[in-house]
């Protein structure tokens, strides 16, 4: 859950009040173990923090530490950095190391990690614009929608008396929308035009968005343009409300804002990194990989990215990256990427009591997201401690006998589990219903004794 924004600044996170040790604590409601992970960004986002209190001149000195998270896959490395993201309110972007390639192969230039980045923030800073406009903005759509319902006097006809009778009745019909008595009443409304070519240009480095908004250089062709819908007073109204929102929305500030948070507290993960760890030489069908490498280094060192929101800076941008190196390890990337990665932590496997905690300790344990998920069906669904401690049993058991995909095998368990609830749904009407050891025994038993059935069910 992000924390709400501080009044007393614009670019000091809601994190500004909490130490290292809190920082853990948000994170533990979560994530479940992997305490030296959550300690490395939690000081790592602290120090952020203590660098924004420093004079400009010291600050521009002291860069990010940026972490390298190993271990397998499940275990909570995505998890950890994405709601660290959401408890600073910090742009984040997740990114796959294997989807980019060096420049003459096909895939993605990675300056496009910058530009998803910039993207999230413009995003982060217009919803919080659009809070601060959102009561004038629907008291203007108010006035445009008395203003349809009814039209005002002309100049020439409008005397000392029909303005007071028009006044009168206006006032009559805004007490009667805001009452609701009008929600069903037709009205036109001129809504614009939202079919705006967009396209792709091919680059060397494969398909890539081109960062030009057509809509600007050509407003003659593709600007102003409306048509007029009739619609119910409580769609038109959501119609107006987004027009005046658009309309009192500054969108220099919201790009100046965006450029300048996603350079002081942008967080970018990058996942898979192993898949790209690999020297010139080695054997294997991608010859790309240290080609990928020194590509990504200039963002990691700190390079300036032309988007179309102005440059922007990565010297300030955290990274952090992960992956299982069940192949390759750490070493095997090249030295000058390694140095970027100062902080190495090694996530451990998970164990049945991490299963056990991971079904019902966090905020959004996944017991408690299938128990919301029936019950908007009328159905009661409860698991007994015993369910819950032979389901994470199973789990491990087949992760031990197949492929260990860590807590991701939970999910899948829970389906099977629950196949027979979830199709019936709420057609037997509302029920209570409990989860038992022997009805998880029943469902999983016969799949996990099977070890080809398991392979590809569970």
């Amino acid at each position: 859950m992000a924390i709400p924004l501080p009044a007393k600044s614009e670019d000091l996170r809601a994190l500004d009040g909490l130490s290292p040790r809190e920082i853990v604590a948000e994170l533990d409601r979560h994530v479940v173990g992997q305490a030296a992970a959550k300690r490395a960004v939690a000081i790592a986002l602290r120090n952020r923090i203590r660098r924004q209190r420093l004079p400009p001149e010291v600050a521009a000195e002291i860069t990010p530490k940026n972490i390298l998270m190993i271990g397998p896959t499940g275990v909570g490395k995505t998890e950890i950095a994405r709601r660290l993201a959401k408890l600073s309110g910090s742009p984040f972007v997740k990114v796959e190391a294997s989807k980019f390639t060096e420049v003459g192969y096909v895939g993605r230039d990675v300056d496009s990690i910058v530009r998803d980045l910039v993207e999230a923030a413009v995003d982060m800073v217009r919803r919080e614009k659009l809070v601060e406009v959102k009561e004038r903005a629907a008291s203007q759509a108010e006035e445009r929608l008395l203003d349809l319902l009814l039209p005002p006097p002309r100049p020439p006809e409008a005397g000392e008396s029909s303005r007071e009778s028009f006044r009168a009745t206006r006032d009559k019909l805004r007490g009667q929308l805001r009452g609701g008595a009008l929600e069903s009443r037709l009205v036109e409304v001129e809504v614009p035009e939202r079919s705006f070519p967009s396209f792709q240009i091919l680059t060397s480095q494969g398909v890539e968005e081109m960062d030009v908004n057509l809509k600007d250089m050509l407003p003659g062709l593709f600007g102003g343009r409306t048509r007029r819908r009739t619609l119910p007073v409580a769609e038109a109204r959501e119609v107006l409300r987004r027009e005046e929102e658009g309309r009192l929305l500054d969108q220099d500030q919201v790009a100046r804002l965006a450029v300048e948070r996603a350079q002081s507290s942008g967080i970018v993960f990058i996942d898979e990194i192993d898949k790209i760890a690999g020297r010139e030489g080695s054997q294997g069908p991608d010859v790309s990989r240290e080609g990928v490498q020194r590509d990504i280094l200039p963002i990691v060192e700190g390079t300036t990215v032309s988007t179309k929101y102005g440059p922007v800076r990565t010297d300030h941008v955290l990274f952090v990256a992960a992956g299982a190196f069940h192949v390759s390890k750490p070493t095997d990337l090249i030295p000058e990427l390694q140095g970027r990665f100062p902080i190495r932590v090694e996530l451990q496997p998970l164990g049945e009591e991490d299963l056990v905690r991971i079904l019902t300790e966090p905020k959004s344990a996944l017991a408690a997201q299938y128990r919301a998920l029936l019950s908007t069906e009328g159905v009661a669904l409860s698991f007994t401690d015993e369910a819950i401690r032979e389901m994470a049993r199973f789990a491990m058991q087949v992760n031990e006998a197949t492929e260990n995909i860590g807590a991701r095998r939970l999910s899948t368990v829970l389906e099977t589990v629950l196949d027979e609830i979830s199709f019936e749904g709420g057609s037997s009407g509302p029920r209570p219903v409990e989860i038992d050891a022997a009805e998880v025994r029943r469902k999983l038993e016969p799949l996990v004794k099977s070890q080809d059935l398991s392979r590809f069910i569970l």
